[in-house]
């Protein structure tokens, strides 16, 4: 299966990116000449595994039964300092709130979306350290 991104250049910094019909607006700061009108490239990154991790973890955990009341991935990630930089570490962050959460239930459905379905995780892994944890809130 292939796949397809197109990114136009609008002016400046600025791109518009067609990613399956959805238009996502990117952008630079304006330190280095942006305007600020769309979010930066790297950190979207970021976002592609919350999302990726998210929906194999919620989906394993209603095949188990499981619905919490809220569910967050939070993901933090470290740059490198020298350039290319990029996420050397990144800490993936669950948090679930809800009655009768089973934590070691969530632990095999997060372990089965990092070992087996997330294939985000499987391409940022070659990379960078990515560690996680689980919180349970109140």
């Amino acid at each position: 299966m292939k796949a397809r991104i197109d990114c136009a250049w609008k002016e400046g910094m600025a791109f518009e990116a067609d990613v399956n019909g959805f238009k996502i607006p990117l952008d630079a700061e304006p330190a280095v000449g942006g305007e600020n009108k769309g979010p930066r490239p790297k950190p979207l990154t970021l976002v592609s595994l919350a999302g990726c991790t998210g929906m194999d973890v919620i989906s394993i955990l209603k095949k188990m039964r499981i619905e919490p009341d809220y569910f967050n991935v939070g993901v933090e990630g470290e740059l490198t300092e020298e350039h290319p930089k990029y996420y050397h570490k990144i800490h993936v962050i669950y948090e679930l709130k809800g009655n009768d959460i089973d934590v070691e239930k969530v632990e095999k459905a997060v372990n089965l979306s990092r070992d087996r379905y997330c294939g985000v995780f499987a391409l940022l892994v070659k990379g960078a350290e990515i560690t996680y944890e689980i919180r349970i809130l109140d």
